[in-house]
């Protein structure tokens, strides 16, 4: 079978090369316009006036458009259409879009933006957490809390109880490829879309409402994206629209990209948090309860933040057992880009309020903290509770259509009708505190039934040499004064489906012709993490032939409808299974005539090494096909998928938001001077849990560069706005992500021997986001470095630049 097998990723000569074609690569049609954005140079207040005749008067330019001149909807929003594309008055945030500028050339374009004449009724920006809360400036009326037992009481009966605040740092997604839209158009004002997308039909269904037509009138085409980690899942949607608006316009290709000053200016980013704590341990190290409250600065507009928000309550457990728990958390609007998916969509901001808890306990209590850690887990599956012994037989079924409207939308079901069957096992305890509750339930009343972390836990301390680092680190600190060394351990449960659960959804479309040679697409994008190759591998499985007879095109809207963003770590999981529906429906077909042929049962037909078998015939793939064509039967199917077992209230917190989780670990080691603040990352070992791997070189890929940005993040990669709301970290020469560099000089990856408990594509697990909080450990790692230089526990923020690290190592030694 090709899956399971080590192969290189499908186009890696042609990333190697510069042959692969990007968005910017197509060859564009004569007379192509380009398009850019005149932006607002204030981040709050009106436009009380604006001057246009320059701009429309420079070299070049062959229209200009304002809110007003925009024929159909003025919005782009991925949630409550509260996004427009070009400002109708009111300015939000530094760098929105005022008007557009449309020119024979790129930099026409960007020229002429330039030269308008735009002032202001200026207002004092919203820029920090004490801010919106002081002004009420959020997305949903108040606080969302999801809360199981009584973690308040639990707290108060603690004999050792942590508490503290710290503030996480946003992230850009800092793509390789910037976003890029290009829009030909074509018959009866039809549009065709070439968009650097994670969501083609996103993109189509906003074109579509811009434009004035019917989803079946716009075509989006997406071959692949040169990154994407969530930045293309909602911001490629300005760009889309821009030039089909253009386009309709002018009747002619429009084009547009980004700069990428422009880009960091205009796109969202990752959620900057601020996390506050209180938990109660006992003196054995296990925790008694824990309350959280989250501040998540989500920007001007709402986008995709409250799933987002959401998610980062579903992780604020990792892979701890909270018998009490509340997590409250706050959405606020501020005039910042407005922030948007990022890998890990908020469960790691969610990871590291728990880390940062069990790391402070740790130190207040005096334990190892991989012990600690180890005291919390989850029961493993064979020792877990029957979750069955504890449902409440009083409580009834789930009702359907509890979802949202849109992916962050408004909630359009009652929510003291709406009750999900997945939390009946932790009924009991969430109607009366004291009520006994099983060890492998979380706060949202999900059973953990494949918790894998005990055993993955062992194993890498034994591999990594942990208990033996631990001690020469200790030894080095206590002879080194300046250079001080830290070591960390971090484990990761994270939970695998989109949590608004109709996007759990994929299908494809596949080909066989009649010389054997396979034609495949489905809804998945590929942005350089291998998806269409693990997507390949599997039909080539299913007929049995070599990965060379298979082709995988371009994701197309007008071959596969309806599709969902490639997100949630969801794209070889649902694109898989949808393929392989479609290729084990073709397959039947040939055997039935190759089984009529020889008056054999179609079950007897086997499709192996490039053969199909049956009793002592042996045809070729081609053959087969061949003959299966001339019986006039068709060798093309469609497939679909839906992720099973799925169910899920967001308004009470209960239910089954995950079809499974995957799990992984790391050991970092870092140095720190703690003169300077600076710091390297040593080492870092890593057992991670792909299932059985559909392809462990690119899983193994993706673990690598998932940690990798995972401690970028947490380490290097600092965003700073100025008073006026201007972002300062707009380019390579002021923002540090993470450079070969900085990569730890001993990097051992290997991913643990298992497979998925669900049935999933050949039992494999999802691998894009979960590596990502890897990093972690390498946070904790320098957390562990500076708490040796003084009596107090240092409450290391991130991003832990060496700024501030020098600023941990002042709290560790003075408290301040």
């Amino acid at each position: 079978m090709s899956v399971a097998k080590p192969l290189p990723h499908d186009a890696a000569g042609l990333h190697v090369t510069g042959a692969a074609r990007y968005v910017d690569d197509v060859p564009v049609p004569k007379g192509c316009l380009h398009l850019a954005f005149g932006q607002s140079t204030i981040a709050r207040g009106r436009i009380a006036a604006m001057s246009l005749d320059d701009v429309a008067s420079a070299p070049g330019v062959v229209a200009v458009l304002t809110a007003d001149d925009l024929p159909f909807a003025n919005d782009v929003s991925a949630s409550i259409h509260d996004e427009p594309l070009l400002s109708g008055g009111v300015v939000h945030y530094l760098g929105q879009p005022l008007f557009l500028v449309v020119a024979t050339s790129h930099l026409a374009a960007r020229r002429a933006a330039r030269l308008a004449s735009v002032e202001y009724e200026e207002a004092e920006p919203i820029l920090t957490v004490d801010a919106a809360l002081a002004a009420n400036s959020r997305f949903e009326d108040g606080p969302r809390i999801y809360e199981m037992g009584d973690a308040a009481t639990a707290i108060a009966d603690a004999k050792h109880v942590v508490e503290g605040r710290f503030a996480i740092g946003g992230q850009e997604h800092f793509y390789l490829e910037g976003q890029a839209a290009l829009a030909q158009p074509g018959e009866n004002g039809d549009m065709h879309v070439i968009s650097s997308t994670q969501h083609p039909t996103e993109i189509q269904h906003k074109v579509a409402d811009a434009i004035g037509l019917p989803m079946h009138a716009v075509r989006v085409e997406t071959r692949r994206m040169g990154g994407g980690f969530g930045g293309k899942e909602s911001q490629g949607n300005a760009l889309a629209v821009g030039c089909a608006v253009a386009a309709r316009l002018t009747g002619k290709p429009c084009k547009m990209r980004y700069d990428r000053d422009d880009d960091m200016i205009i796109t969202g980013k990752r959620h900057a948090f601020e996390i506050a704590y209180r938990a109660g341990f006992d003196a054995s190290g296990q925790v008694k309860g824990v309350e959280f409250t989250q501040y998540a600065l989500c920007g001007w507009a709402q986008d995709l933040s409250l799933p987002v928000a959401d998610r980062a309550m579903l992780h604020s457990d990792n892979a701890y057992f909270l018998p009490n728990a509340r997590i409250e958390s706050h959405r606020l609007k501020t005039n910042h880009q407005s922030a948007t998916a990022f890998r890990g969509f908020g469960g790691p901001q969610g990871m590291v309020g728990i880390e940062r808890v069990m790391d402070h306990a740790a130190y207040v209590l005096g334990m190892d903290p991989v012990e600690l850690r180890r005291r919390n887990y989850y029961a493993a599956a064979s020792e877990a509770s029957d979750p069955s012994e504890h449902v409440d037989p009083t409580v009834p079924a789930a009702e359907p259509g509890n979802d949202l409207t849109s992916r962050g939308a408004v909630p359009t079901s009652d929510p003291d009708k709406v009750t999900v069957r997945a939390a009946q096992a932790a009924q009991s305890s969430l109607t009366n505190p004291a009520a006994p509750r099983t060890n492998n339930l979380t706060p949202y009343g999900m059973a953990v039934e494949d918790f894998e972390l005990h055993a993955m836990t062992d194993a890498l301390l034994k591999s990594s040499d942990y208990a033996a680092r631990r001690v020469r680190v200790d030894e080095w600190n206590a002879t080194h004064p300046h250079l001080k060394r830290g070591i960390a351990f971090s484990p990761v449960k994270f939970g695998i489906s989109f949590t608004l659960t109709h996007l759990n959804q994929a299908g494809a479309l596949v080909h066989v012709y009649q010389d054997g040679s396979v034609h495949l697409n489905h809804g998945g994008t590929e942005m350089g993490q291998g998806l269409f190759q693990k997507v390949a591998q599997v039909a080539a499985s299913r007929f049995g032939i070599d990965l060379d007879a298979v082709r995988i095109t371009a994701t197309d809207t007008a071959k596969v409808p309806n599709t969902s963003a490639t997100a949630a770590s969801s794209g070889s999981d649902l694109n898989g299974m949808a393929v392989r529906v479609a290729c084990d429906t073709i397959r039947d077909r040939i055997a039935d005539v190759i089984a009529e042929r020889h008056q054999a049962e179609p079950a007897s037909v086997r499709f192996a090494d490039g053969r199909v078998m049956v009793a002592d015939t042996t045809y070729s793939f081609a053959e087969a096909a061949a003959l299966a064509y001339q019986a006039r039967v068709s060798l093309s199917s469609t497939g679909y998928y839906k992720t099973p077992k799925i169910e899920w209230d967001r308004i009470r917190g209960r239910g089954r938001p995950f079809f499974y989780f995957a799990y992984g670990a790391a050991v970092t080691e870092v140095v720190v001077n703690v003169l300077t603040g600076e710091n390297r990352i040593l080492r870092a070992d890593i057992l991670h849990d792909a299932g059985a791997s559909l392809n462990p070189a690119l899983d193994i890929g993706q673990v690598e560069g998932g940690y990798v940005q995972g401690a970028g993040w947490l380490t290097t990669e600092e965003l700073v706005w100025d008073a006026r709301g201007a972002l300062k970290t707009h380019a390579p020469s002021t923002y540090k992500i993470p450079a070969c560099s900085d990569r730890p000089e001993v990097f051992n990856v290997a991913l643990w021997d298992g497979q998925n408990r669900e049935e999933t594509i050949y039992r494999s697990k999802a691998v894009g986001e979960p590596p990502f909080m890897l990093g972690i450990s390498a946070w904790l790692a320098l957390s562990d470095a500076v708490s040796g230089c003084g009596p107090h526990y240092p409450g290391l923020n991130a991003p832990a630049t060496a700024e501030e690290v020098w600023n941990a190592v002042r709290r560790a030694r003075d408290g301040l």
